[in-house]
């Protein structure tokens, strides 16, 4: 009871959009794929009676469509939340960045907006720097389960990861600086372990170097190659490997100095198949400095 990518996407955008019509032609555009393999696809669902065909362009997920689909759900969201932001100070002398409001949204609201919105209610977020200040988003989202991260202050990001090494199966792992404009980005269903990640001719950010969608290095600076954003998805296999791989990094010579996503992104990348999920400009905005927070909310210009 597999899918091919291109009956799982299409699937997800009839089950996301269930009252639009699905042109082929738009479907062709929107997944980046041609009207023939759209056409094949379509037919390959209605024959194994995973769609039914409405008419004018309209298709119903049929039960065993969503039966096949189930395999696929997103259960967890994990919230790396930890850090203290020094290249937002001043803001972040009193306020954790993802606690940053951005045209009087909380930062980290637009994302967990996102998640719950997609049915996915399990969410864990790991907090360090002046932690309690957390506790206000418990009145809005209740299900909030927070881990405390007691060396976010002695250690790297990977400090915080190591902490939920263990409940990565079929969950996000997300950056808590992302402001998310796009609230697609965050879906039910996911089809394989991915990062999300922006197609750039040029950039001195980290970024992707990708062959056949598959992630195969990461590195500071590139063209021709994938800007990276904060948001990756773990299947239940790539998440029991992860478990062993961050907690043999964190232990190495140097461990806790890292980035998290250096693990299955350099570190142990032969031990995973990643794919790029590509977003577009304006979907999501990472706001890393002070200057660039100014630029972005002119509140802050004072």
């Amino acid at each position: 009871m597999s899918l091919t990518i291109a009956q799982f996407e299409i699937l997800v955008r009839i089950e996301r959009h269930q009252d639009q019509k699905h042109s082929q032609r738009d479907l062709a555009k929107a997944l980046n794929v041609s009207l023939g393999v759209i056409n094949k696809t379509i037919q390959e669902l209605i024959e194994k009676e995973l769609i039914s065909a409405l008419g004018n362009s309209r298709y119903e997920i049929t039960l065993k469509g969503y039966e096949w689909l189930e395999p696929y759900r997103v259960k967890k969201a994990i919230f790396m939340a930890a850090g203290f932001g020094s290249r937002m100070v001043p803001v972040t002398l009193n306020t954790p960045k993802p606690l940053i409001t951005v045209h009087g949204k909380k930062i980290i609201e637009t994302l967990l907006d996102a998640v719950l919105e997609a049915g996915i209610n399990e969410i864990v977020i790991v907090r360090g720097y002046l932690s309690e200040q957390f506790d206000v988003l418990l009145k809005k989202y209740p299900m909030i389960r927070f881990i405390e991260n007691p060396i976010y202050n002695e250690a790297n990001n990977i400090s915080s990861a190591y902490l939920v090494r263990d409940e990565l199966a079929n969950a996000y792992m997300l950056e808590s600086d992302l402001v998310l404009y796009n609230k697609e980005i965050i879906r039910k269903y996911e089809y394989s372990s991915n990062y999300t990640g922006k197609k750039v001719s040029v950039t001195d950010d980290w970024c992707f170097e990708t062959k056949k969608d598959i992630i195969t290095k990461v590195k500071v600076g590139g063209s021709d190659v994938h800007h990276m954003y904060g948001i990756s998805y773990w299947s239940k296999e790539d998440a029991e490997q992860m478990s062993k791989d961050i907690e043999d990094v964190f232990h190495s010579p140097g461990g806790k100095e890292r980035y998290w996503d250096e693990v299955p992104l350099k570190a142990c990348i032969n031990h995973y198949a990643i794919r790029i999920r590509p977003v577009n400009e304006g979907d999501v905005i990472e706001i890393d400095t002070f200057n660039e927070l100014k630029q972005i909310d002119p509140i802050y210009n004072v």
